[in-house]
């Protein structure tokens, strides 16, 4: 097994024999042949044993076995003691989804500490197999048919050629000592239900089920890697991102049977779900300016494209005194400094007013339906629903427009144009310049 153990680590370019290679070492056999392969074949490693201290003296036990183990070996190991229960009760988390984003989040800040080059974990193919058949059951697409990837990011698992059997027949036959969870002889989670009760059934049907699991995933992930360049091609073509949107171009959505793979495979990453899917794809010949909803954004399908902005329902409006200084309101920073009466802003995001002319505090707010201002070079107040108009403004354009406020007068449409009443003129003896800028962005010199 060590032989098939490096063919996989050099067949997947998983790590080198120089890398230093943190394991996650919870004491089970899995964990335990993993630790003794890597030893045996002179890697250089350290141990991290996460103690979630959900199963009493069980998991003290464990924690304890693992030191010891390690001890043993001259092997470096790093012990975290988690408040798990506490963890999930105050982020709405399950027990399970808790334990992973703590193990993860300690695992990362070990890696940067200690540099160690990637973290192993002893997932085998059973765990592959359990993984792809919880997918089914969750109504997975294609990625999740493709069980649990080999090498993610720094993380890499290195028994996955190998089947349950195969690493406790390792086990055994190097006299191996592991501890058992007891929890993974019972049925109360799902993926021991389908452990116990359905794989097995399943290999009544077929006795060779790995070795057919095993060929037949690996013609997924070659697939797959065909389908990732076509949609990243897909891509490239028909997406376009600024600062504060991003946009789909509709006319890369007329592929008949794809349009709905396409739309779903790009739009579920910023929390739009299936049924979503088919409702937008439903409205893409309706009437424009259909919106829909995610926790964190908002989809509008407009005239020529579908348009996705960060939601700004919830922002407040930001109160501005004299001070220069800088505030923030949704994705925008707006920053302000005393400039010489003079300095004209040519760029739009920049406005340079008559600071005599201002009345303080400012306010900063999302524009709002009959909101209206006198343009710069009009005599004549317009609505800035029609201003919105005359410059052919998107739904989503709009969605993300605020105003500057000075006692009730709309002072600059930020980002777009200033009031001519506030403008800088020959008589201005002193200006303020107001910079707009994304919060991934520098403010302006």
């Amino acid at each position: 097994m060590l032989e098939q153990f490096l063919n996989h680590i050099e067949r997947f370019a998983l790590c080198r024999r120089e890398d230093p290679i943190l394991l996650a070492v919870s004491g089970g056999v899995d964990s335990m042949a993993m630790l003794h392969l890597f030893t045996a074949a002179g890697f250089t490693v350290g141990v991290a044993h996460c103690n979630f201290q959900l199963r009493g003296k069980d998991s003290d036990g464990d924690e304890d076995f693992v030191v010891q183990a390690c001890k043993t070996l001259n092997v470096p190991v790093f012990v975290h003691r988690f408040e798990t229960d506490a963890y999930a009760w105050e982020n709405g988390l399950s027990t399970q989804m808790a334990a992973r984003e703590l193990r993860y989040a300690w695992f990362d800040d070990l890696m940067e500490i200690h540099y160690y080059s990637a973290l192993a974990t002893g997932h085998h193919f059973d765990d592959s197999m359990e993984t792809i058949l919880l997918n089914i059951t969750r109504g997975a697409a294609t990625d999740g048919m493709a069980g649990i990837p080999v090498k993610n990011g720094r993380v890499i698992r290195p028994l996955l050629f190998a089947t349950r059997a195969q690493v406790e027949k390792y086990a055994a036959e190097h006299r191996l000592k592991w501890r058992e969870d007891k929890s993974n002889l019972t049925d109360d989670y799902q993926r021991n239900f389908i452990r116990h009760k359905i794989i097995p059934q399943l290999k009544e049907l077929n006795p060779s089920l790995e070795t057919t699991w095993q060929n037949g995933i690996e013609k997924i992930q070659g697939e797959l890697a065909i389908l990732h360049d076509a949609f990243d091609a897909w891509c490239v073509k028909n997406i376009t991102r600024t600062q504060d949107k991003i946009a789909i171009d509709k006319k890369g959505l007329n592929h008949g049977a794809q349009v709905n793979a396409l739309l779903w495979r790009f739009i579920k990453t910023y929390g739009f779900n299936y049924e979503q899917t088919r409702e937008i794809i439903h409205a893409l010949n309706g009437q424009p300016g259909k919106k829909f909803l995610a926790p964190a954004f908002l989809l509008v399908v407009d005239r020529e494209n579908i348009f996705i902005t960060p939601r700004s329902e919830d922002w407040d409006e930001q109160h501005i005194g004299t001070l220069a200084g800088r505030h923030t309101l949704g994705p925008w920073e707006l920053s302000l400094e005393n400039t010489a009466p003079a300095v004209r802003g040519n760029d739009p995001r920049e406005a340079v007013l008559d600071a005599t002319h201002l009345q303080f505090p400012l306010v900063w707010r999302k524009w709002r339906a009959g909101d209206f201002f006198h343009p710069l070079g009009m005599d004549h107040k317009k609505k800035l629903s029609d201003f919105f108009i005359d410059k052919k403004l998107s739904v989503a354009d709009k969605e993300t427009i605020t105003v500057l406020e000075s006692a009730g007068q709309i002072v600059w449409v930020v980002g777009h144009r200033i009031d001519d009443r506030f403008k800088v003129t020959p008589q201005t003896q002193r200006a303020l310049r107001f910079v707009l800028t994304d919060h991934a962005e520098k403010p302006r010199a």
